[in-house]
């Protein structure tokens, strides 16, 4: 059987990256009719957008892609094409799984991290409903919101002040937290921890927490906690072994995730996937890194092991599991890994981002 899935081969190093991880996925024998698709700012210089219409097109046809990271500009430019992509495909759910490889360079090495953050992404401060400083529709939303029968107030001027909304809604929060829940079951999993901070914001944090405790009582099988988001940042450094799966609001899902990819090695390990009633797509934690454009030297396991995520969402868990295996011996092997993945980075005997992912393909017989 042949799979349709869409390649989207972002910016900077997203070319070289998607170049691996499609030679490893291919490696395994599965068939897949790969539909290229071109996203970012290279793309935009010729055509005049990051996301081509064609783009969408492919994704809701194949109902799956592997992406590779795609530029996005701080404080200017266009919007993210991550957010744009899973607000419009109804991506509800980032699945982030960090998991330690022996071989890897970690603090954490002896204890054996394997969590998995499960974050929401459609709400949350990333809705992306934001007033601009200056504009008049934010002085009239300040005006507004002032003028209620409340005690809680904006004090500065709308001249001076940026306001973002951070919806939250008991129906997202469900199926968010039923998706970690039902992901703990399917994999053996036993306990979800929900991480917010009703403490503070009782009305948006304060309904996600009293929506997610009600939805845990549908599992009886799998243990349920909570953790407010700041401590539970301090006891994934102190003692990360007592955590399974973490279902999170989105911005927190974002910040969280990128602290157990540090536990793990670093982004560069830290694979993930997006997932909605309607399609899926699998892409790297980390960005474009268009500093290295070009110099075949980037770690591509974390786009590999997305292409691994793929797989198991494709039913081909053979594949995935060998796909794996292949990724973990090459990395606990030492020998031909990016420098990143070297004990010391300076080490003249790394390879390039191409050289691994042909170790990984030595290693399934590709």
């Amino acid at each position: 059987m042949a799979y349709e899935v869409t390649l989207i081969t972002g910016d900077g190093t997203g070319p070289e990256l998607a170049e691996a991880a499609r030679k490893c996925v291919d490696a395994t024998g599965v068939e897949i009719n790969w539909d290229e698709q071109e996203a970012g700012v290279d793309i935009m210089e010729k055509v005049g957008t990051p996301l081509p219409e064609s783009v969408m097109e492919s994704v809701r046809r194949t109902r799956c892609a592997l992406k590779a990271p795609i530029t996005t500009p701080v404080g200017t430019g266009f919007r993210s094409i991550n957010v744009h992509l899973r607000q419009e495909l109804g991506l509800f759910a980032c699945i982030r799984p960090c998991k330690y490889y022996p071989g890897v360079r970690s603090y954490f090495s002896e204890v054996g991290v394997d969590i998995v953050i499960v974050r929401e992404n459609t709400e949350d401060l990333y809705a992306g409903v934001e007033f601009e400083a200056g504009k008049p529709e934010t002085s009239q939303l300040i005006d507004f919101i002032n003028s209620l029968p409340s005690d809680k107030k904006i004090k500065t001027k709308g001249e001076e002040t940026g306001v973002s909304i951070k919806p939250m809604s008991v129906s997202g929060t469900q199926r968010i937290v039923r998706c970690a829940f039902e992901y703990a079951r399917k994999n053996g999993r036993k306990k979800v921890t929900a991480v917010h901070k009703a403490n503070i914001m009782k009305y948006s944090d304060g309904l996600y927490l009293k929506t997610a405790t009600e939805v845990a009582q549908e599992f009886p099988d799998i243990e349920f906690e909570e953790r407010i988001v700041d401590n539970m940042c301090m006891q994934l450094v102190q003692k990360p072994e007592l955590y399974d799966v973490l279902v999170l609001p989105n911005l927190y899902g974002d910040i969280v995730s990128d602290l157990g990819a540090g536990l793990v090695g670093g982004l560069g390990m830290a694979p993930g996937e997006n997932l909605g009633p309607d399609g899926a797509v699998f892409e790297a934690t980390h960005g474009s890194a268009p500093k290295y454009k070009g110099l075949n030297k980037v770690n591509p396991t974390a786009l590999i092991l997305s292409g691994m995520l793929m797989l198991r969402h494709l039913g081909e868990m053979d594949a995935a599991d060998r796909l794996e295996k292949a990724v973990a011996a090459v990395i606990q092997e030492g020998k031909d890994v990016t420098y990143d993945l070297k004990p010391n980075r300076d080490d003249p005997s790394a390879v390039g981002t191409q050289e691994m992912a042909a170790a990984i393909c030595a290693k399934l017989g590709g």
